[in-house]
């Protein structure tokens, strides 16, 4: 079995101008059910060598905090080279450890001046409703095609209340409606964290989606008045998202008219621009 963790970050519902979060991303990490115990302890033995062994009680990582301008929560007051070293040693991790990323960024600007002309099961205008169906159709595609014959997945999301009947609805269309040929089959369980406190899966997925809204913003030039420190450790960040990304380009889905959707679906994502690393000296 392999665990596929989603987060979002950016999120405004339907609201499409909102200029503080001009993009949205839905995504996270994922691992092989026998790999879960030993990414928990390297990411614990990070966070102890960070606080010198004296972790604050009920502490949760979260990436707002640990990378706001003068940090916030366990962070608050600490220097912020030392902090961003600290989101580079988690990050880390998801090479040392070989865990996929899988992402869907969506640029609002671009999701309001597009239409989708055909008739979807939900709100087109939503980025979480869209990129939770693309994620399905991605991460689907991805066990089929890449893990072999008997794998299987899970999706364990980090869902918003006020999304919840949203996911339902989308994950029993997607799982028992329409031509039994396009029917997700190798997803084979939804399901929710319990405590994301406790789930260390969940908080690399935050960090995760986080650093990706970050530079997708920076390369939308929604961030051009970032000081150049700022805008080089984003990108040093994505780079190493990036690299964990086993597929660059959109899987399309399959189906009748969904050829429309998957172009409706390339219009408004976010992505790099041109030659993104090189401009970085990455």
């Amino acid at each position: 079995m392999h665990f596929y963790y989603m987060d979002e970050a950016g999120c405004t519902g339907n609201d499409l101008s909102n200029a503080e979060q001009p993009i949205f991303v839905l995504g996270g990490v994922s691992v092989r059910d026998e790999g879960w115990n030993e990414t928990q302890k390297s990411l614990a033995s990070i966070v102890d060598e960070y606080f010198d062994n004296s972790v604050p009680e009920n502490f949760e990582l979260h990436a707002e905090q640990l990378l706001s301008p003068d940090g916030d929560g366990p962070f608050f007051g600490h220097d912020r080279d030392r902090r961003n070293s600290l989101a580079k040693s988690i990050l880390g991790l998801l090479a040392d450890r070989s865990h996929d990323v899988h992402l869907c960024a969506i640029d609002k600007a671009k999701m309001s001046s597009e239409t989708c002309t055909v008739d979807m099961p939900y709100d087109t205008k939503t980025p979480y409703h869209v990129a939770y169906d693309y994620l399905i159709t991605h991460i689907n595609w991805f066990v089929r095609n890449k893990l072999g014959s008997s794998a299987r997945g899970m999706l364990i999301i980090d869902a918003k209340r006020q999304f919840h009947d949203d996911i339902e609805q989308i994950t029993r269309i997607r799982r028992f409606e329409g031509p039994a040929s396009h029917r997700v089959k190798w997803i084979v369980e939804f399901s929710y964290p319990v405590d994301s406190q406790k789930n260390p899966m969940v908080q690399l997925s935050d960090l995760v989606v986080f650093c990706g809204k970050k530079f997708l913003e920076l390369e939308g030039e929604y961030r051009d008045g970032y000081p150049p420190e700022a805008k080089q450790f984003f990108a040093e960040c994505y780079s190493v998202i990036h690299d964990r990304i086993p597929r660059k380009t959109l899987v399309p889905r399959q189906g009748r008219n969904m050829d429309v959707f998957n172009s409706y679906l390339s219009a408004v994502q976010a992505r790099p621009v041109g030659q993104w690393k090189r401009r970085y000296g990455l």
